[in-house]
């Protein structure tokens, strides 16, 4: 069983990028592993600066299908690049993707491909900017902090500390019109199996505390789409990790970064923190409480939230996690999601 953590499902948006931008295919090295990257320059200008794009969870297949294209021509059009590359074994990118890839690895690779357009010496890469959602939101505050340079951050559904499946899992169950007592039990069920887990019980007693859960359609559809189906195998390669990690004394879910608050709160560049108010991937009002609290004290912090939006910042009507999917809706931005990068980017 992989890793449970926020899935960011990409949504592919076909504009104009290739016409407002020069784009060069562009690859680095990490960890021996040549990963495949793309760069857009603005076109008749030099840029401002490059923005990172960095992923959520999941396999990606970015640099082919032109990912995030509306959001990377709008910061092309503020006049800063963009810099966007495929995980290990995803696209055209060498070696084999690991769904378990520690947030904290995940921040060296963005580091290499800083490193990499410096020693390159692509056209003002000395100012380095960070754009990412989701599990970006525990990225990107360690690359800041381990590369004092960044010069800011763009955050868009951002994470607390802790695993937030747990809250994924009751809000879609709710949307799911379960009774109440029905998702406490299934939630509490999903939470005693990553106590089994982390305290390294077997895969019998794992699943013979989690009949519930197992039985659940939500859950068994989000299993075998994102992890494959369940057995003893895939449930080592949830557990090992998964040991690794602390749980947390009072709620028992797995704390990914143990020092965030601090590290949110040594930060010096400028934020812009975007959350959609139907997020139901993510509890974004925790989320934006933390940002307020540790951002707030040294930062330049501008957090704006989007009604009746997704963890994607897409319009929607309940933000469930397979709303889009089943109901065939447009994909349409939240008004005022680009203006807002927009305005923000041209300020700094």
């Amino acid at each position: 069983m992989k890793r449970i953590t926020v899935i960011t499902m990409v949504v592919l948006i076909v504009t104009n990028l290739k016409a407002q931008s020069n784009r060069q295919i562009l690859d680095f090295e990490f960890e021996g592993v040549v990963l495949n990257g793309v760069l857009n320059l603005p076109k008749d200008q030099k840029p401002k600066g490059i923005v990172l794009i960095v992923h959520g969870s999941g396999k990606t297949n970015a640099v082919a299908q032109e990912w995030y294209s509306d959001i990377r021509e709008t910061i092309v059009k503020t006049g800063y690049a963009t810099y966007m590359w495929d995980k290990m074994g995803c696209g055209k990118s060498a070696g084999t993707f690991n769904y378990h890839q520690s947030v904290q690895n995940s921040a060296s690779e963005a580091i290499a491909a800083i490193n990499t357009l410096k020693e390159k010496q692509i056209t003002e890469s000395n100012t380095i900017g960070l754009y990412g959602v989701s599990r970006a939101g525990w990225i990107n505050p360690i690359v800041i902090n381990q590369y004092k340079d960044i010069a800011f951050w763009i955050s868009v559904s951002g994470v607390d500390d802790k695993e937030n499946f747990g809250y994924l899992l009751k809000e879609n169950l709710r949307i799911d019109r379960l009774p109440k007592d029905s998702i406490n039990l299934i939630v509490d069920q999903w939470l005693k199996g990553i106590k089994i887990a982390h305290s390294g019980g077997s895969f019998e007693t794992y699943m013979s505390v989690t009949k519930d859960l197992q039985n659940n359609a939500f859950w068994l559809r989000f299993v075998r789409e994102n992890m494959g189906e369940m057995n003893e195998e895939a449930y080592s390669g949830f557990q090992v990790p998964l040991m690794k990690k602390t749980l947390d004394e009072e709620t028992s879910l797995p704390v990914y970064i143990e020092n965030l608050d601090e590290i949110l709160s040594n930060l010096k560049s400028p934020v812009l923190a975007l959350f959609g108010e139907t997020d139901m991937n993510v509890d974004w009002k925790k989320t934006r409480l933390l940002y307020e609290k540790t951002l707030g004290q040294n930062t330049d912090l501008t957090i704006k939230s989007f009604p009746n939006c997704n963890h994607n910042i897409f319009e929607c009507k309940t933000g469930g996690f397979y709303e889009f999917q089943d109901n065939k809706l447009p994909y349409k931005r939240c008004d005022g999601f680009l203006n807002t990068i927009e305005d923000w980017l041209i300020k700094r």
